[in-house]
């Protein structure tokens, strides 16, 4: 009974032994560090500027939202009204722009990766490639998370200013406070430690979206369905990682 679920493909256990065990083929010395080179830089641009505007976007409205949310809440209130732009300020630094952004990127990025990976190994490409003495595991999935890992806290960096502007154009538009209070907020109570948990997240959140659904794709069985399948859990799977990742990570670093 024991075997059967550690052995099962469909058993969890198996697929994160073989995921653990799929690392030390990734991370391997490079047989051309100038291929590899081109493609982190390919990588990074089809992962930030490919990505710049859905998380502008989202960026921006999260942190109007967030101001007109945290308005209302305070109106009527003991709580001085350019709260707001500290509140605003924290909740974009310590959670908002990390896990949105990541949780975002793990739709448009994770199911993109897996999509393609999954396409290379079902045309044979990984197949040829490993018969010629190419690392695969190294050569398509290293640029990848390297690449993620480089540009993803940059454009956490960006949601969070992003989303700040956007909660002080919420508050101008809707008169909910001056713009002398907003920004009075902003430079309230500021802890410096906070940016720090940030880009931790922002890093372990790329590993995460990055790493599972390059699995998802690298190991795909099947046709065009079983793609499909791949690509959703890619998605699925890197969210539900991410928010278990934030929880741990808020447990850690501020208790």
């Amino acid at each position: 009974m024991l075997s059967q679920l550690f052995n099962s493909e469909k058993s969890v256990f198996f697929h994160v032994g073989k995921f653990v065990a799929w690392q030390k083929d990734i991370y391997k010395r490079p047989e051309n560090m100038s291929m590899y080179y081109k493609e982190i830089i390919r990588q990074m641009y089809d992962i930030g500027i490919g990505s710049l505007l859905i998380v502008v976007i989202i960026s921006l409205f999260i942190g109007a939202v967030t101001a007109v949310q945290f308005s209302y809440q305070l109106s009527g209130g003991l709580i001085p009204d350019y709260y707001i732009g500290y509140v605003v300020r924290d909740m974009e630094i310590i959670e908002l722009a990390a896990t949105i952004t990541c949780l975002v990127l793990a739709g448009k990025v994770g199911s993109n990766m897996a999509a393609e990976i999954g396409g290379m190994r079902q045309k044979e490409h990984i197949d040829a490639m490993e018969v010629m003495g190419v690392n695969t595991s190294a050569y398509i999935i290293m640029p990848k998370i390297i690449a993620a890992m480089i540009v993803i806290p940059i454009l956490v960096s960006i949601s969070a200013v992003v989303g700040i502007m956007g909660g002080f154009l919420a508050s101008m538009a809707t008169g909910a406070l001056t713009e002398e209070a907003y920004i009075k907020g902003l430079r309230s109570f500021f802890v410096p430690y906070n940016v720090l948990m940030m880009y931790v997240k922002a890093f372990v959140f790329a590993y995460i979206l990055t790493s599972v659904s390059c699995y998802q794709g690298y190991f795909v069985k099947g046709g065009s369905i079983e793609l499909g399948e791949a690509s959703t859990r890619a998605v699925v799977y890197s969210d539900i990682l991410i928010l278990i990742a934030d929880f741990i990570i808020a447990l850690v670093l501020t208790i």
